[in-house]
């Protein structure tokens, strides 16, 4: 037998052992399938955080990526059990309404990594949860909007009353009050995640009743501002360039830190159940107020100042937000 014949039969005996010894690294270095499942539309501003963070990931070589939008309730759970199927690795979605058929459906594939945006806790051993940890950017988005009032009433318009929304209009408010301790509050709820022309009418009555700045946690609530010349904050996304002449400044939710952790542990093969919240937060880059562009200048030069002065002692640790998941109560009279 040949020296040449004997080296390549020593080479593929050399290959074949590699694998076998080193299975998990031929499967951590495979691009991992990730699927989306969002029950509205990807251009809503909750889902369309994620949708944006994983569809960057796919453009970087880092995962294969399909989502579905639109997808009901009753529909979730069935949904859910085709992608873990289909092979996808990894799932990303929200449990707020399906909570316990989510929770079921990781139960029941073990190897499928599932990253849910949910109040509950992590269930070992392949269930995380995430949230809107975006308090931060929301209270300083108030202490703008304390500063621009001139009826000293704001108008809420959110979508339901549940601690992911009720934290963030919290902190608003208490940013609001820093700066201006007369500000008064009309809060709504519509009951829905995305109905604008809903949404578009509670401004329309908070702004009969006085108020000249409008949170805006729902779409539809920046329209009814500017129909009527008045400014709007806004939530998790930048709309700014939609409405240069009403949305004054924004609480920015940026994904990408939670899903480029997700994707990294999961190709590791060391995901695992953890409560990544905290990933939300402004220190880890996964929120930040968004650049005040045209109102720049229209801000009252003292409110910016104390804004920016909060923002980094956000950054620096020597501030913090509160969490506060109760209902907000209107002020008004």
């Amino acid at each position: 037998m040949s020296m040449k014949l004997l080296s390549r039969r020593h080479a593929v005996i050399l290959v074949a052992a590699m694998a076998a010894l080193a299975p998990s690294l031929v499967l951590a270095q495979a691009k991992p399938k990730v699927a989306g499942i969002y029950t509205v539309p990807f251009e809503q501003q909750w889902a369309g955080r994620l949708h944006t963070a994983l569809k960057a990931a796919e453009a970087r070589g880092e995962i294969e990526y399909k989502a579905s939008e639109n997808v009901s309730n009753a529909d979730y759970e069935r949904v859910m059990r085709e992608y873990a199927t289909a092979g996808n690795t990894l799932i990303v979605g929200e449990a707020f309404a399906v909570e316990a058929a989510a929770r079921k459906v990781a139960k029941d594939f073990p190897k499928v990594s599932f990253l849910m945006g949910s109040s509950g806790k992590p269930a070992a051993p392949n269930f995380s949860v995430f949230d809107n940890y975006i308090q931060e950017p929301a209270y300083l988005s108030g202490m703008v909007a304390g500063g621009m009032t001139k009826s000293n009433k704001i108008g809420m318009v959110g979508g339901f009353p549940i601690p992911e929304v009720n934290r963030l209009m919290n902190a608003f408010m208490a940013g609001a009050k820093e700066t201006n301790p007369k500000v008064e509050f009309s809060v709504s709820f519509i009951n829905s995640w995305f109905d604008p022309p809903k949404a578009k009418e509670a401004a329309f009555a908070m702004i009969d009743k006085g108020a000249d700045v409008l949170y805006a946690e729902r779409f539809g609530v920046s329209d009814a501002a500017k129909e009527k010349g008045k400014l709007a904050i806004g939530n998790v996304i930048n709309t700014q360039a939609q409405y240069p002449d009403t949305v004054v400044a924004s609480a920015m939710w940026h994904f990408e830190p939670s899903a480029d952790r997700a994707i990294k542990l999961v190709k590791e093969g060391k995901f695992s159940a953890e409560d990544y919240g905290p990933y939300s937060m402004m220190k880890h880059k996964g929120s930040s107020l968004a650049p005040l562009g045209t109102f720049e200048k229209k801000i009252p030069a003292d409110v910016v100042t104390k804004m920016r002065a909060k923002e980094k002692a956000i950054l620096d640790g020597k501030f913090s937000v509160k969490v506060d998941d109760s209902q907000p109560k209107a002020t008004a009279k």
